[in-house]
């Protein structure tokens, strides 16, 4: 029988913020008002590699013993980050990769020094690189489904508390779970919500299950979000909070992401706008929410 992964606590989250600093940026926040009301952006696009993977990638490197080689599985900014936190360590990296990665977040993964395998699907990704993670001297680096990235991840939420303990609500793009995990574990009681793309609902769809199943990944967020299949610790610890996960459409996504240019003039890839979709059509609850901007590896350039 495998023993279940521990869960994290605050207290691993705070470790998780020692152990990475110096290796990863302390993102700003940026307050504003739009529509006549006001919300908190985290700006974690500004991170090294773009997006908030460095963190728990990191902290997981970081926590044990130096492999050999490391091997995931990502649809690009979690491969991007291992490879980038493995290169510190001077540690080799496999990334498996489904098809519909993007060129500019594969050249990123290989220029950082990773071997990209590409697969047809998510599934078949996760599936080869858990099978080589087993191999002797390798260590499988989960993206999202371990106690030690999801401490990592959750450091984000962690920093947003300390620079505005006003926030009431912290709002997070799902994918497979690893960053709205850690954001459960460190918001100290205030309300997570999960915002997911229609095309990629595996978190809504586990929680209707009660157990992860098997997801689309059709979206115009794949490349970020597009998880077929929710982590077990993830869910586990959301299930506890009951967080519920709101669905937006990608012609919603892609508005958001465009209204976060023009009116802000951030350049994000579309699952960092997710979130902001779901609040810009009032589906948000709480009086000052904080929203993750999650990413910006994109290839969209804004006119």
């Amino acid at each position: 029988m495998t023993t279940p992964a521990p869960t994290p606590a605050a207290a691993d989250v705070a470790a998780a913020a020692e152990r990475i600093s110096g290796h990863v940026r302390r993102t700003p926040i940026l307050r504003t008002e739009i529509d006549g009301r006001p919300l908190v952006l985290k700006l974690e696009q500004l991170q090294r590699t773009g997006s908030f993977k460095l963190r728990g990638a990191t902290n997981k490197l970081l926590a044990g013993e130096r492999p050999e080689r490391v091997v995931t599985a990502s649809g690009g900014n979690h491969g991007l980050a291992v490879a980038t936190a493995a290169s510190t360590l001077g540690v080799p990296v496999t990334v498996h990769a489904p098809s519909f990665v993007p060129e500019l977040k594969t050249r990123r993964m290989v220029e950082a020094g990773a071997r990209v395998v590409r697969h047809d699907d998510s599934g078949a990704a996760f599936t080869t690189a858990a099978q080589e993670g087993t191999e002797p001297g390798n260590l499988y680096l989960h993206p999202y489904d371990d106690p030690h990235v999801i401490a990592g991840q959750g450091t984000v939420t962690a920093e947003i508390i300390e620079d505005a303990p006003d926030v009431d609500s912290i709002v997070v793009a799902v994918g497979g779970g690893g960053l709205i995990a850690g954001a459960a574990v460190a918001a100290g009681g205030r309300a997570i919500i999960a915002v997911e793309p229609k095309g990629c609902p595996c978190l809504h769809d586990a929680l209707e299950a009660g157990h992860p199943v098997e997801s689309t990944v059709d979206s115009v967020a794949a490349s970020g979000l597009g998880a077929n299949r929710v982590g077990d610790l993830p869910l586990a610890i959301l299930t506890a909070t009951g967080v519920e996960s709101i669905l937006v459409a990608d012609k919603e996504i892609v508005a958001a992401r465009d209204r976060l240019w023009e009116e802000l003039r951030l350049a994000v890839e579309p699952a960092a706008a997710v979130g902001f979709a779901a609040w810009l059509a009032d589906r948000v609850p709480g009086e000052l929410p904080a929203l993750i901007i999650c990413g910006a590896n994109t290839e969209w350039l804004p006119s």
